[in-house]
C-alpha cells in the first residue's frame, strides 16, 4: 500500500478540517509538516515535501489550497517520479491569496507546467480563492482532470467540509487510474499485421 502525503495550505489544516479527519481515518496517511504555516515560503515548503517523498519511496498526494500549488511545483523535478497521483482540492490563485493575506506569502508565480503524474483538481463555483474560470485554466495547464463540485466555497470548515467522504472516493478513482496507466505503460506494443 502506497503512503498518502497530506499537504495543507496557508495556516495548516486546523482541527475539524477534512484533512485532519483524513489523517485519523486513513492509516496510510501522514501530514507533511512545515515550520511556518502562517508565512509560507515555497523553497522551504518544497524542501520538506521532497524529503517526505524520498522517505516514502512512492506516495499519493492529497493537497488543499496552497498545498495544491506546492504539489504543482514538483513538475520538472526529479522527485516527481515518486508521486503516484495527486488529489488537488480547492487550489488557490496566488494573486488573490496574496491580496487577501498581504505580506504573508512568498510562493513566486503560479505553477503552469503539466504535471507528470495523474491528477484530479477539485474546485467549486464560489471559491473566494480561485474563480471557476481559473480553476478550468489551471486544470488544463496541469493536464489534470477537473471536477467542479458546485457551490462548495473553499472546500474547508468554513464552507461545511469536516469529514469529507467523497474525497476518499476521489482518491480511490485516482489510484485506479494510476494503476491502469502503469499497466498500459508496461505492456509491450502490439505488432502490426
Amino acid at each position: 500500500m502506497k503512503e498518502v502525503l497530506i499537504l495543507p495550505g496557508l495556516f495548516g489544516s486546523g482541527e475539524g478540517h477534512w484533512q485532519q479527519h483524513w489523517l485519523q481515518d486513513q492509516p496510510d496517511s501522514r501530514c507533511v509538516i512545515q515550520d511556518d504555516w502562517d508565512h509560507p515560503h515555497v523553497d522551504k515548503w518544497l524542501f520538506r515535501l521532497e524529503n517526505a517523498l524520498e522517505e516514502a519511496g512512492e506516495a499519493y498526494l492529497v493537497a488543499h489550497s496552497l498545498g495544491c500549488l506546492l504539489a504543482a511545483r514538483l513538475a520538472g523535478r526529479s522527485v516527481a517520479r515518486r508521486v503516484k497521483g495527486a488529489l488537488l482540492v480547492a487550489p488557490c490563485d496566488l494573486p488573490i491569496t496574496e491580496a487577501l493575506h498581504p505580506g504573508q506569502i512568498s510562493f513566486g508565480d503560479m505553477p503552469t507546467a503539466p504535471l507528470p503524474f495523474p491528477s484530479i483538481v477539485v474546485g467549486s463555483m464560489n471559491d473566494a480563492y480561485m474563480s471557476v474560470d481559473r480553476l478550468a485554466l489551471f486544470g488544463r495547464l496541469w493536464n489534470a482532470e477537473t471536477r467542479n463540485i458546485g457551490l462548495a466555497g473553499h472546500i474547508n470548515i468554513a464552507s461545511g467540509f469536516g469529514r469529507w467522504r467523497n474525497g476518499y472516493r476521489l482518491l480511490e478513482a485516482l489510484k485506479t487510474r494510476s494503476g491502469a496507466r502503469k499497466r498500459s505503460v508496461s505492456m509491450p506494443p502490439a505488432f502490426a499485421m
